[in-house]
């Protein structure tokens, strides 16, 4: 085996274990499932932004002389509250994934220097897990808004 598996006293010079490796790795699987997790709510929330887009491109298109569809572009300002709303959520989302990400980096960075790194972890993990709740949050309060009659018209 080689010196660095074997090795429990390198610890004073910057190299961790194998079983605090292990252990942090362990320790790192709750936040990589939550990465994942964002990664997938982030490409939901991009896709709604993007047909809310569409639809405001679409409303805009309609001339002012084609009366029985120009009524439709009243819709346009909750349109554009859904599209603020829908911004803010991926921002928060996107903070989730950087902080879960920083976590991650921190308690491998911690372990291979050889400090504890429970209460900053834990901490990360608590903000990630706030930010991703304000954009669940948001996405709430933006689903609201879309259910609306507007909505049924082409």
């Amino acid at each position: 085996m080689s010196p660095l598996l074997t090795d429990t006293t390198s610890m004073e010079h910057g190299v961790t274990d194998l079983s605090q490796l292990s252990q942090v790795i362990s320790h790192a699987t709750a936040p990589a499932f939550l990465l994942g997790a964002v990664a997938g709510f982030v490409s939901i929330l991009i896709a709604r932004m993007n047909d809310i887009i569409d639809r405001v491109r679409s409303l805009n298109s309609i001339p002012d002389d084609n009366t029985p569809r120009a009524r439709l572009k009243s819709d346009i300002p909750r349109l554009e509250r859904r599209a603020r709303l829908m911004n803010n959520a991926i921002y928060l989302a996107v903070g989730s994934g950087i902080c879960t990400t920083v976590l991650v980096i921190l308690a491998f960075a911690s372990a291979f220097v050889g400090i504890r790194h429970e209460q900053v972890v834990g901490l990360l993990f608590v903000v990630a897990l706030g930010l991703l709740g304000a954009a669940l949050f948001t996405l709430a309060r933006e689903v609201r808004i879309a259910l609306n009659e507007f909505d049924h018209y082409p």
